[in-house]
């Protein structure tokens, strides 16, 4: 589990670049959540960590699930489109029953 905290954009993507590298060097299957509830603001740069983030897990056969409060981040899933690629969680006891239920 990630606990992401700040703006998603230039300045403050690259830290969570950081911390999903530790996490993705992990066996797999890997399974993450990340809590993104108390991220205000996510740019195209953090849309691309989040995205790599995906594509890695998924090439691993693993999850990913995005805890998300409403606002900015679920709204810029959805006009992108990629709310239908993320697994996305209103909690992170929703996220891990979920992660519970597939093992």
């Amino acid at each position: 589990m990630l606990r992401v905290v700040g703006d998603l954009d230039a300045a403050g993507a690259p830290r969570l670049r950081a911390e999903l590298d530790q996490a993705l060097a992990l066996p797999h299957p890997l399974h993450l959540v990340l809590d993104l509830t108390e991220v205000p603001f996510c740019d195209s740069v953090g849309l691309g960590v989040l995205v790599a983030g995906l594509n890695h897990v998924q090439r691993r056969h693993g999850r990913m699930i995005l805890v998300l409060a409403p606002g900015m981040i679920s709204h810029l899933l959805t006009i992108t489109n990629l709310d239908r690629h993320f697994e996305t969680s209103a909690s992170m006891d929703d996220a891990r029953t979920a992660l519970g239920a597939a093992a």
